[in-house]
């Protein structure tokens, strides 16, 4: 081999080392491109768990402050009761003073059978709807529901972003030090972040903490 066929074929090894670099580097952004993508729905996921969860806790607290108020009036028409049934026991009444507090007496009544169950006129098997105690507990218990299930998105969301950023800063690592193992990481990583943000959107698995 003279030294013309030596020098061919040192250009030959050095352009196929530059090849499989570019190479490499194009994989690496497109895995840093897709991962930024995913990233991005991620972070818009998380953002919408978050105001899902604080609407429903807002709400799930408004409505647990109506059931309280409504049971405390609810107790004082019991209240009244009582006392209107220990006046009615008295000797004496006479018949109009009777029969105004039987007529009271029988509105208490109501009263306390209306804050106990009252459904909404327009879906009356509706447990969801109405102003009742038993309507709103139920509604209450529902927007508790509904911010345990935001706060498990928002958290797959959160770790999620997390593993992606982390695997965003090593790819660009990898690229840099063209370096196949970091960029194998990297990629780990972002495969994780990728199934937390389908988990965050799916629920298809609990977080263990």
């Amino acid at each position: 081999m003279d030294t013309t066929d030596a020098a061919d074929l040192v250009a030959e090894v050095h352009e196929a080392g530059q090849d499989e670099n570019t190479r490499f580097r194009n994989r690496a952004a497109l895995l840093i491109a897709l991962l930024a993508a995913v990233l991005a729905v991620a972070g818009l996921g998380g953002g919408n768990a978050t105001d899902d969860m604080i609407f429903n806790n807002i709400r799930a607290s408004d409505t647990w402050a109506f059931f309280q108020a409504k049971n405390m009036r609810q107790t004082a028409y019991e209240i009244a009761i009582v006392e209107i049934e220990g006046d009615l026991a008295e000797p004496g009444l006479t018949p109009e003073r009777r029969t105004r507090m039987e007529h009271q007496l029988a509105e208490h009544r109501a009263t306390i059978a209306r804050y106990e169950s009252e459904p909404d006129p327009a879906a009356p098997n509706d447990p969801l709807r109405g102003e009742g105690k038993r309507q709103l507990r139920a509604q209450a218990e529902a927007f508790g529901a509904a911010r345990e299930v935001a706060s498990a998105r928002d958290d797959s969301f959160d770790l999620a972003e997390v593993l992606l950023q982390v695997a965003l800063v090593l790819g660009s690592v990898a690229i840099l030090a063209l370096n196949r193992p970091i960029l194998v990481l990297a990629g780990a990583l972002g495969l994780i972040g990728v199934l937390l943000t389908a988990n965050g959107f799916l629920l298809f698995m609990s977080l263990p903490f």
